[in-house]
């Protein structure tokens, strides 16, 4: 099968039943997803996100498969074309996403401290919350480390890495 990948932009939110009705059809469908920390009412939780939100990918077979069908999908807004031709996405990367992937599927991301040493930033939540400090480096689990400005002091602090953002 000389199929080739490309990328199909989605409705929003619709990446998981774009793929089950493509998948349907019998196309082969690759929805990259990673791990998402995500903090709401004063909680964190991991959750499955899309990698690329509103699109994935999608081997097709230009010379066996009806690719026009795709348009039609459920979930689907539309097939990504140059011109009148769906664009195919350059060999490998595909298969680079795939190698990016833990045993459980999703892409491994590289955590980088959004911050350098010396840096002005504010806290936007917890006990501090408004206190203008300077970051001093991040710990392994994903909290910071502060010199914050109290009662006339620098005091160090450490606090959740969502809680901090530039000043």
């Amino acid at each position: 099968m000389s199929a080739l990948w490309y990328v199909v932009q989605t409705h929003v939110h619709g990446e998981h039943k774009a793929a089950s009705h493509l998948q349907r059809q019998d196309f082969s469908v690759y929805l990259p997803r990673y791990r998402k920390r995500r903090r709401h009412a004063r909680r964190t939780e991991i959750v499955a996100a899309p990698l690329y939100p509103r699109y994935l990918f999608v081997a097709v077979d230009m010379a066996a498969q009806r690719w026009r069908s795709i348009q039609s999908t459920v979930g689907v807004a539309r097939l990504v074309c140059n011109g009148d031709e769906p664009a195919a996405v350059a060999p490998g990367i595909v298969e680079a996403l795939r190698r990016r992937e833990d045993e459980h599927g999703f892409i491994v991301l590289d955590q980088r401290p959004q911050f350098s040493p010396g840096d002005r930033v504010r806290v936007v939540d917890g006990a501090f919350a408004d206190c203008l400090g300077l970051f001093e480096g991040m710990r392994d689990d994903e909290r910071v480390t502060l010199l914050l400005d109290l009662l006339g002091r620098k005091v160090r602090v450490t606090i959740d890495e969502l809680s901090v953002t530039a000043a």
